[in-house]
């Protein structure tokens, strides 16, 4: 990116007498956080009436602080070469059954080990709508989702697959293991969907703000203290299932941050993750037209854990009442 050091200068008021520095100037570089305002003091690049000073140091009523910003460095994602398995590829996108575990894109300090670093260890092209650090990314999946993830390898197919998402054309089916007997019937989940009021890392179902979101469901097997349920998705928010089926009384067995006060250990297995997978991806493709299905196959935890709950006496969903 390159650039000048942006310097900037302010004279404590009587407001910010006592003040901790890092936090007078969080409230002065609305664009810094305040651990990159840490690094900037860390790094000598504050001053406190001339001097270096520590983020503790108090600041008094006349200090003159002052900063100097170096230009953010261009952001690079180095390739790596790490196996994934392409369930779908052509010349215009690639369906990437994504390993439990993997996060999708590099992020704050997050910069290796991403499906992207693997996907340019491919070195088969990939587009660049979404950027330098999400070259190819359509969507997403959460690191401990498993399965079907699309990818574009030109921007022709990117802003077409971008579209059909956009306009929920996009067939997303879901398999995941819950806590609980869900409703035999399955149902319909449709709500609004935002960040929780007290953790900005989590999201919530909210009453008066936040994004539609809305999600079928259906039991396939029961198994006494949980059930196998296949999930379709017809929005794609933030954590949309994990957060809906949480809000229901069924969250998610392995969930860290949604069922945290539920067992993780089940019929003697532990879920060492959200017994999550996006098990079915259909979409139209980009240059042709034509309609496509892909499917991804179950992770061997995922069948490990299904193998010791049906161990236990599974039961067919209709043979419940709700």
């Amino acid at each position: 990116m390159g650039g000048a050091v942006r310097e900037e200068a302010w004279e404590a008021g009587p407001g910010d007498d006592g003040m901790r520095l890092d936090m007078f100037l969080v409230g002065r570089l609305p664009d810094c956080s305040r651990a990159a305002v840490q690094r900037l003091i860390a790094d000598g690049r504050v001053a406190l009436d001339g001097r270096a000073a520590r983020s503790h140091r108090r600041v008094r009523c006349g200090d003159r602080v002052a900063v100097a910003i170096p230009p953010p460095e261009a952001p690079t994602v180095a390739p790596e070469e790490r196996p994934l398995e392409a369930l779908h590829e052509d010349a215009d996108l690639i369906v990437i059954n994504k390993p439990a575990g993997m996060i999708v894109h590099p992020a704050g300090r997050v910069t290796a080990g991403t499906l992207v670093n693997a996907l340019l260890g491919r070195r088969t092209g990939l587009s660049g709508v979404g950027g330098v650090l999400k070259p190819g990314i359509v969507h997403r999946l959460d690191k401990g989702t498993s399965g079907c993830i699309l990818v574009a390898k030109n921007d022709r197919a990117h802003l077409g697959l971008s579209a059909q998402f956009a306009r929920r054309e996009v067939f997303k089916e879901y398999l995941a293991v819950v806590h609980g007997e869900p409703p035999a019937g399955g149902g319909t989940l449709e709500g609004l969907i935002g960040r929780h009021p007290g953790d900005r890392k989590r999201m919530a179902v909210l009453r008066d703000r936040g994004r539609r979101a809305v999600t079928r469901f259906e039991v396939l097997e029961r198994f006494g203290t949980c059930a196998l349920v296949r999930l379709e998705l017809e929005t794609g928010r933030t954590h949309q299932i994990r957060v809906q089926m949480a809000h229901l009384g069924f969250p998610v067995v392995g969930d860290p941050v949604y069922g945290r006060r539920r067992p993780r250990i089940v019929a003697g297995v532990e879920a060492a993750r959200p017994m999550l997978h996006a098990a079915r991806i259909g979409f139209a493709h980009p240059r042709t037209g034509r309609r496509l299905l892909v499917g991804a196959p179950l992770p061997a935890d995922f069948e490990r854990f299904l193998a010791a709950l049906r161990g236990g006496g599974a039961r067919a969903a209709g043979g419940c009442g709700a």
